[in-house]
């Protein structure tokens, strides 16, 4: 995943010790660079230590800022000093960013409160938070109001704000494909279009039947149906499965693959009750699982806001999301339950080994209308314990928004029988979520993915994006 760029600004004041901007500068990019952050910040010899504080410097910030405007993922305004409010408003302002912004204050020394070295970062802070609300930017804070940016406390607030910006950078602009029509017994996956497209997320339609006819002219044995099928083979235990089975996923993936690539694609939402099965003779699970694991989300039953959420899950932790339903209640217990789905969970979610690991196996659930040997391609098996964040994303087509919600819990290693890909989850206040989904008409669908990543999946949607968000903390 592309590492996230910062433009940095240095606020300062002159009758305040400069000398504090010169070594907070240092301080500043070094923990920067260890963290693995690109920068973009105006030079020493540009202005006094890199700083601003005058209108001559905001222009020449503002002016860097929106050179590499492509480029600037977020930006980070840091006070070694006082700092000066009007130059940091100015320069943001002036630069036309539309980024994440966190704003953070170096703590003072109680050793050293004198003229020479006293800082009044933390009286700063506020003046330079004040004039962003004035000039409507909207900001992030520090978990303290100041604090050593050589600090732990600094490395998670930095490790929140990344996430931010890498969901901020992927969602404006995302391109999703959505495979086929929704299923006709889905009405719980109905979304607007254009309301995606008001928010920058275009979606890219294909009809079952043109994709199908691209795979039928497809070789069996061409390079790239090939290729796919040893990745197929080396992706999940197929010890089980006809090899012609194994082939027409190959086709399929093969062709997916390259749909994908001409509409540059970044997550997919693909057809599958039942025509897919009647016709085609296969479940698309296997490769949906494949891309999915390859931070490429794929959702079933033509879910694009399930797919949007799984990438936007994807973006905040750099680790995999799945699709799965809020499927049972577990015994008595009010704050666990089964989630499920028939399925194509990507593989690293389940177990790495012995009971409930991963294996492709025949989807059940449809065999019975289909049969068996038109099922094949599901990826079975059960989700390991882990803390998990979930979110589900949606469009409110009568008040003209986008909405969500969005928490954390922890999939449990409790006894459960079952086929699918499944697990069993305990959420804090369990009771209370599932009434506020039925009530507010939230589908049943909702993305998981095993990272606590929920307070910067939340501020970057509420607070950047401007969806209506339900934080269930």
């Amino acid at each position: 995943m592309k590492p996230v760029t910062l433009g940095l600004i240095i606020g300062n004041r002159g009758f305040f010790p400069s000398h504090l901007c010169e070594s907070g500068r240092k301080s500043i990019l070094d923990v920067l660079e260890k963290a693995g952050f690109k920068v973009i910040t105006l030079g020493v010899d540009e202005t006094e230590f890199g700083s601003i504080e005058s209108l001559e410097d905001a222009r020449k910030c503002g002016a860097l800022f929106k050179k590499h405007a492509e480029e600037i993922d977020g930006v980070l305004v840091t006070l070694p000093n006082f700092g000066d409010e009007k130059a940091v408003a100015n320069a943001l302002r002036w630069s036309g960013l539309r980024v994440p912004v966190l704003v953070h204050a170096f703590a003072d020394d109680a050793a050293n409160m004198m003229i020479t070295d006293r800082r009044d970062s933390f009286c700063g802070k506020m003046s330079v938070c004040n004039n962003l609300t004035q000039y409507e930017i909207p900001f992030s804070l520090t978990s303290l109001h100041t604090c050593d940016p050589t600090s732990a406390s600094f490395a998670g607030d930095l490790a929140r704000f990344d996430a931010i910006c890498r969901v901020v950078r992927s969602v404006r602009n995302l391109r999703i494909g959505a495979l086929g029509a929704r299923p006709q017994a889905f009405n719980t996956v109905r979304y607007s279009e254009k309301l995606l497209e008001n928010h920058g997320i275009s979606v890219e339609t294909l009809d079952l039947f043109e994709f199908f006819g691209w795979v039928e002219k497809e070789k069996d044995d061409s390079a790239i149906v090939l290729k796919k099928l040893e990745e197929i083979k080396n992706y999940v235990d197929t010890s089980t499965v006809d090899a012609a089975a194994l082939l027409k996923m190959a086709k399929f993936g093969a062709i997916l693959d390259q749909w994908m690539k001409d509409a540059d694609l970044q997550c997919t939402a693909v057809q599958c009750w039942t025509a897919m099965e009647e016709f085609f003779g296969v479940v698309p699970c296997t490769i949906m699982s494949m891309l999915s694991n390859g931070l490429l989300p794929s959702a079933c039953e033509v879910d694009v806001m399930g797919t949007l959420a799984m990438h936007i899950l994807a973006q905040a932790s750099n680790k995999i999301s799945a699709l799965v339903d809020w499927n049972n209640n577990y015994g008595d217990d009010p704050d666990k339950g089964v989630v499920f789905h028939c399925s194509n969970l990507p593989k690293d979610i389940f177990r790495e080994s012995g009971e409930g690991s991963p294996v492709m196996d025949y989807q059940e659930i449809l065999a019975g209308s289909v049969g068996k040997e038109n099922s094949y391609g599901t990826i079975v098996g059960r989700i390991a314990a882990a803390p998990f964040t979930y979110l589900r994303v949606g469009t409110d087509d009568t008040l003209g928004s986008m909405r969500a919600y969005v928490g954390e819990g922890k999939f449990t290693d409790d006894t459960l029988l079952s086929f699918g890909g499944y697990g069993v989850v305990e959420v804090p206040r369990f009771q209370e979520l599932l009434k506020f989904i039925c009530e507010n008409g939230f589908e049943h669908h909702v993305t998981v993915n095993p990272s606590l990543t929920g307070a910067a999946v939340a501020e970057a949607l509420d607070r950047y994006l401007g969806w209506d968000l339900y934080h269930h903390e």
